[in-house]
């Protein structure tokens, strides 16, 4: 019969779990693209599709097919790939394919905010990149995505969506549940995106405005 407290850690696992799948980085990057663009586009449907799924499907579909596939054939420990030296490729599929979205905008003229959108989460891959492996840190992607969205989110729809911080809490304390990250790892990683991700955003679309 189960006690009290396996009761308890078994829930425990399951909400981290939970939060782990929900608020990964690939339904972040696949999600707040289409959230900005309706803002931004005033709310015009057909734009929001474009310009949102452009950013969306190579920054998080593309690479997400890859590192699935990858992990599927045994490359990566999991979808998640929690394994720090196993990160090089799936930061450079990410990397290439969203610089490949990012030169779209850029040519079919896109509202300034998402490409403001598109480079700062290329800085952020660029800069996860060379902490994981220039520093040996395996900074959380978890983290470091949920927090800078969490930043535009803001900037975009006001102040009441500080409230998405509350999903930033929830997702950084799963990835230390579940063993995946230490608490040093996904607190750089929420600093990290709030930084880079939502300054570099912040400035950029000040700049191109």
């Amino acid at each position: 019969m189960p006690t009290p407290s396996t009761d308890s850690a078994g829930t425990r696992h399951r909400l981290a779990r939970i939060a782990t799948e929900v608020l990964a980085p690939w339904v972040w990057v696949l999600g707040l693209p289409l959230v900005i663009a309706w803002q931004v586009t005033g709310h015009h449907l057909g734009e929001t599709v474009l310009w949102g799924l452009i950013v969306g499907v190579t920054g998080s579909l593309i690479p997400m097919a890859v590192i699935v596939r990858g992990a599927r054939k045994g490359k990566w420990d999991s979808h998640h790939v929690t394994d720090r030296a196993g990160r090089l490729v799936p930061f450079a599929v990410c990397i290439g394919s969203l610089a490949g979205g990012f030169v779209i905008l850029i040519a079919g003229d896109a509202p300034h905010e998402m490409i403001a959108l598109a480079a700062a989460e290329l800085v952020c891959l660029v800069a996860a990149l060379a902490i994981t492996f220039g520093m040996k840190f395996k900074i959380s992607m978890h983290a470091m995505v949920a927090a800078g969205a969490a930043v535009m989110l803001i900037r975009v729809y006001g102040p009441w969506l500080a409230l998405v911080f509350l999903g930033v809490g929830w997702v950084c304390w799963s990835r230390v549940e579940l063993g995946d990250h230490t608490k040093a790892e996904v607190t750089v990683g929420t600093a990290a995106g709030v930084i880079l991700g939502g300054g570099v955003y912040l400035a950029l679309e000040s700049f191109l405005a």
